[in-house]
């Protein structure tokens, strides 16, 4: 599978010169399988860009998977240029928790007054799938679900293709069990001998102390979780937004020393918009 990555920031998109190696739109992530199916998680403000590439490919078929509703994850869906133009299909993925279904979840960015264009008149075909629990197919790609610990809950994913594992866990806090989350050893069980781990890391420690329970971790509890569960590369995901590029080389040099003192093969590293790994 290629993995490719379109946004690696939370919270809001950020511009300017101190983020220009990480990048600053929101979570967005592309996968290309085997048999070159197109799967993307999540529509933050990356997928803008994501979806310019696929006009210019000429590919109007993907499967569009949600991890949550939070702003920063589906801020960038109306700006998804696909959705304009006929012939395009879109398949919907995902839990949608308090609303009746993922479509529903993801119409309210385009709900009036907030987009003046409405989601019932996009020339899109738009279908939608509940997958709360339980393993599914995407092709060959094999797709398994995991509850999160986040405020109004989160889902992880795990993805399988030829003996390969890329586990994706955005938006979960090891600090502290919200309702409906899991313990450390249930993500470590999870993620276990994974090839390929991006796993939230928005916080330092000292930020971590005020921000207990906004249901995002302190990075080395996301270093722990990824060298416990015998990750082989470990990839810190959800940058915070006013963490600068200078930043986050300090929070990777900081794991790789910790890595180091634990003798450790673990291969880590930060995120960044426009990375492409190939399992």
């Amino acid at each position: 599978m290629i993995i490719r990555c379109w946004g690696a920031r939370g919270s809001i998109p950020v511009s300017g010169k101190e983020y220009l190696k990480y990048g600053g739109d929101t979570a967005c992530i592309e996968i290309r399988t085997k048999d070159d199916e197109i799967v993307i998680i999540d529509s933050g403000s990356g997928i803008r860009r994501l979806g310019n590439r696929l006009i210019d490919e000429d590919r109007f078929a993907v499967n569009l998977i949600y991890t949550h509703s939070h702003w920063d994850h589906i801020l960038g869906f109306p700006f998804f240029k696909p959705l304009y133009i006929d012939g395009t299909s879109i398949r919907l993925f995902g839990c949608p928790f308090a609303q009746k279904s993922v479509k529903e979840m993801i119409s309210r960015t385009m709900k009036q007054p907030n987009f003046p264009v409405r989601f019932e008149d996009v020339k899109a075909d738009i279908s939608s799938y509940e997958i709360c629990a339980g393993t599914f197919h995407i092709g060959s790609m094999e797709v398994t679900p995991i509850v999160l610990s986040h405020p109004n809950q989160s889902i992880g994913y795990k993805f399988r293709e030829d003996g390969r594992t890329f586990v994706y866990m955005t938006d979960n806090e090891l600090g502290f069990r919200h309702p409906g989350g899991l313990d450390h050893v249930d993500y470590v069980a999870f993620a276990s001998q994974a090839d390929l781990l991006f796993h939230d890391a928005e916080y330092t420690e000292e930020e971590y102390r005020t921000k207990k329970m906004w249901g995002h971790t302190e990075y080395r509890d996301a270093l722990m979780l990824a060298m416990d569960a015998g990750i082989k590369k470990f990839g810190l995901f959800h940058h915070n937004q006013e963490r600068t590029d200078l930043d986050l080389d300090g929070i990777v040099e900081n794991c790789r020393e910790i890595i180091r003192e634990k003798k450790s093969e673990l291969e880590c590293f930060g995120v960044h918009q426009d990375m492409e790994i190939i399992l």
